[in-house]
């Protein structure tokens, strides 16, 4: 049996996967927190849209392998998964892009809210992506 917690976050991929922007921003408090990976914080639906818009001119990409963690209360989860993507415009400070694939483990933190998420934190290796897409 899931918990709301755990659907909440099977919503959140399978609308990511589906390139459902509706129904993913649809899952985010208004004030949601976006901690990039490696990277700065951003505050709100818009905010995290138009990061959206910006990895999606970049990166096409699918979340595998999903396990989804959450603790008692089902304000806070965790999933760890793989990331299948194709690197398809270069992004500002990273190597050049000409279509490269790449496939990560990665993980993500959650803290939900009245049955949305207030919060993510998205971690995965740097380093092995660029390793991937520069060939090496």
């Amino acid at each position: 049996m899931h918990d709301a917690a755990t659907i909440i976050v099977e919503a959140y991929y399978a609308a990511f996967n589906a390139g459902d922007r509706a129904q993913f921003l649809s899952l985010l408090t208004d004030d949601v927190v976006h901690d990039i990976n490696q990277g700065g914080k951003e505050i709100g639906i818009d905010a995290f849209n138009k990061f959206l818009d910006h990895m999606d001119e970049c990166y096409a990409e699918q979340i595998t392998d999903i396990v989804i963690l959450t603790n008692a209360t089902g304000d806070r989860a965790a999933a760890e998964f793989t990331v299948h993507g194709t690197y398809l415009k270069t992004d500002t400070g990273l190597p050049p892009a000409n279509g490269q694939t790449y496939t990560l483990p990665a993980g993500a933190f959650f803290t939900l809210r009245d049955g949305k998420v207030a919060r993510i934190s998205n971690y995965y290796n740097l380093p092995d992506w660029m390793s991937q897409v520069a060939g090496a």
